[in-house]
């Protein structure tokens, strides 16, 4: 069910509890999940009020995460306050300026910004993952890809071969599972809607980081498919191909390896990316996420163009016909 922009009960006690009595409390966004933001005012000073409630979220580990960023010299908003048995948090205000927005006003700078992104994962890359992190790889990566069969085929009324399908993933991503690059810090939601430009500071650290709780211990070409083929703006193909050189030659990274490894999590990202928002819509009421499906399919197909991703494609044309794909979408199947 759609969360309502209405502040929780507790929330001007908190406030006042932390120097904040009084604030006027703004609705700021909601997102794919229970977790709600607010923008709170006092005599001239701003803070983010995020409102994670129990027992459908834990805001734990977004304070471990953003604090083990920082330390690294990233931006991840301070916490100002916390009461966890209410799921409050007060947070440092980064502002208004996304990079989504961003690049729709001024299209000239993507290659710029798109750089800084890429470089802030190069940065992030040079150190072991977070301790405690769970692990991102083979079991998981087809656990996540079940979204589809489960969400996505009934939705369209396809009756699949499940085994194949599984079997096919299973020959692809295997080999990336095994091929020794990482494991890092993947933040899994780094995309344009989730990167703020933080004004007054420079370098990576220009990039406020968001919505980074369900970080985990994985693969580093998964963070640079989040952002490169990502599901609510497209970038150019030739800023795609850019900044991978630029991660390549900043890393040292053996290129084929990398390279087959990136097309491979982007197809596994992308398909399961066309479950969740299927399930955003029929279990959560949220039918705005179709409109972004379109773009997944798009990006689905040319990720199948790979050839270590034949096995891959060969179910997808024997299971979904092309109707069932972006088509299906266009005509605005969950108004």
């Amino acid at each position: 069910m759609a969360a309502t922009m209405i502040p929780p009960a507790s929330a001007p006690g908190f406030l006042a509890a932390n120097g904040w009595e009084g604030a006027e409390i703004r609705p700021l966004a909601g997102d794919a999940s229970f977790r709600r933001y607010f923008r709170v005012h006092r005599a001239g000073t701003r803070a983010v009020l995020m409102d994670a409630p129990p027992p459908h979220e834990d805001p734990r580990p977004f304070i471990a995460v953003a604090e083990w960023l920082a330390q690294l010299g990233l931006s991840a908003p301070r916490i100002l306050a916390r009461d966890l048995d209410s799921g409050l948090l007060l947070l440092d205000d980064f502002g208004d300026d996304r990079l989504r927005e961003t690049l729709d006003a001024a299209p000239n700078r993507e290659r710029e910004l798109y750089e800084v992104a890429t470089d802030l994962l190069v940065a992030l890359h040079k150190h072991p993952p977070m301790p405690g992190l769970q692990v991102h790889g083979l079991p998981q990566w087809l656990s996540e890809l079940t979204l589809f069969i489960d969400w996505y085929c009934p939705a369209l009324g396809l009756e699949v071969d499940q085994g194949a399908f599984v079997a096919a993933w299973t020959e692809v991503l295997a080999p990336v599972a095994e091929d020794g690059l990482g494991p890092v810090t993947v933040l899994r939601d780094y995309h344009a809607e989730n990167i703020m430009l933080v004004g007054g500071r420079s370098g990576v650290a220009h990039l406020g980081l968001l919505d980074f709780q369900d970080a985990l211990a994985g693969h580093p070409a998964y963070d640079l498919v989040s952002v490169l083929e990502d599901a609510r703006r497209d970038v150019s193909p030739s800023v795609e191909k850019a900044m991978m050189a630029r991660y390549l030659t900043a890393t040292g990274t053996e290129p084929d390896l990398f390279e087959r490894a990136y097309w491979a999590l982007a197809a596994q990202r992308n398909t399961r990316i066309l479950g969740v928002f299927t399930r955003l819509w029929k279990r959560d009421n949220k039918p705005h996420y179709t409109a972004f499906q379109p773009r997944m399919w798009g990006l689905l197909e040319r990720d199948l163009a790979c050839p270590a991703l034949a096995p891959i494609k060969k179910w997808f044309d024997a299971n979904v016909p092309a109707e069932k794909r972006a088509g299906a979408w266009a005509e605005g199947i969950a108004a």
